[in-house]
């Protein structure tokens, strides 16, 4: 689906910000290297396509409007996540120079990687990282055979000749379309869940993994084959707003979902889908300079942070 015309210049809103911190169109030509004639015309263009004044113009400056006030505050976390995204690529991008290898579960990757790897550019800004992604039984096959320096899984099972550090805490969340029956009960039993089919991510998964694990701690087993077996979270969702079924997925995957209510959380009684999402590495290599750098951001930011084992 291409972009809607009014969200294509992401330049102009990063201007539009500009000018809200610093009080002129001047000031902010100046911090984005343009001249201030140029700035100028790519904020008169955004406000015709906005179709309202997003500034108010004086001789002392400019500020923003009411109207431009809440453009700029929805355009805020669009920009950051356009941040991340280039982060994300920048980090797929091989380098015969590089120092870092890293490979992550595909929930890892895309939900709390990028964040990683722009705060890893603040303290080593030389760094140049390669990014692999996989399930959580591919990351730990590439660690072993020396392919990635380090690791982030979500995988109860850690493989023989693997060293491990608990990073932090997920949570797994039983989700449905807001039409489904279940969206009404809000709350089923761990058994009706094992015995009910789920559009799964493939074998080798972490959460699927983890969701057999916490199963198996209150003496179940899956019962129902999948309903529908996806290797993208992304398909995973929009097959389950699409109305095919229930999936169970990462807490950080459907966060924007619940929040705009385009999906829908069922609690699962007497079941704790809580899960360590782990660092790991060659046994006896101690990851050190960026590696270690990397491990001290991821252990920082998320919450529930454990100990090596």
């Amino acid at each position: 689906m291409p972009l809607p015309p009014r969200v294509t210049d992401l330049t102009s809103y990063e201007l539009l910000l500009s000018v809200a911190e610093l009080g002129s169109i001047g000031r902010a030509a100046k911090a984005h290297g343009m001249s201030q004639p140029s700035a100028s015309e790519r904020l008169r263009v955004l406000e015709a396509r906005v179709g309202v004044a997003l500034l108010e113009r004086t001789s002392r400056g400019a500020q923003l409007t009411t109207a431009g006030q809440l453009v700029a505050g929805w355009a805020a976390p669009v920009l950051t996540k356009a941040a991340d995204l280039d982060a994300g690529i920048t980090s797929l991008r091989a380098d015969r120079q590089s120092h870092l290898k890293v490979a992550a579960s595909l929930t890892v990757a895309e939900y709390l990687l990028p964040a990683w790897l722009i705060a890893l550019r603040a303290v080593s800004p030389d760094t140049a990282t390669v990014l692999t992604a996989g399930n959580s039984v591919h990351v730990a096959e590439q660690v072993l055979a020396d392919r990635a320096d380090l690791g982030f899984i979500e995988s109860t099972d850690l493989p023989a000749g693997l060293d491990s550090r608990v990073v932090g805490h997920d949570e797994l969340v039983l989700v449905v379309a807001p039409g489904h029956p279940w969206s009404r009960r809000r709350k089923i039993t761990a058994a009706r869940l094992a015995a009910t089919p789920l559009i799964s991510r493939e074998p080798g998964s972490g959460t699927r993994q983890a969701l057999r694990s916490a199963l198996r701690g209150v003496d179940l087993e899956i019962t129902a084959e999948p309903l529908l077996e996806m290797s993208s979270t992304t398909a995973i969702k929009a097959a389950v707003i699409g109305g095919i079924g229930p999936a169970v997925l990462s807490a950080h995957a459907v966060a924007a979902d619940l929040a705009t209510r385009t999906l829908v959380r069922v609690e699962v009684g007497d079941l704790d889908l809580a899960r360590a999402l782990r660092a790991v590495w060659t046994r006896g290599r101690t990851p050190r300079g960026p590696a270690s750098d990397l491990l001290t951001i991821a252990m920082r930011t998320l919450p529930g942070r454990g100990d090596r084992r």
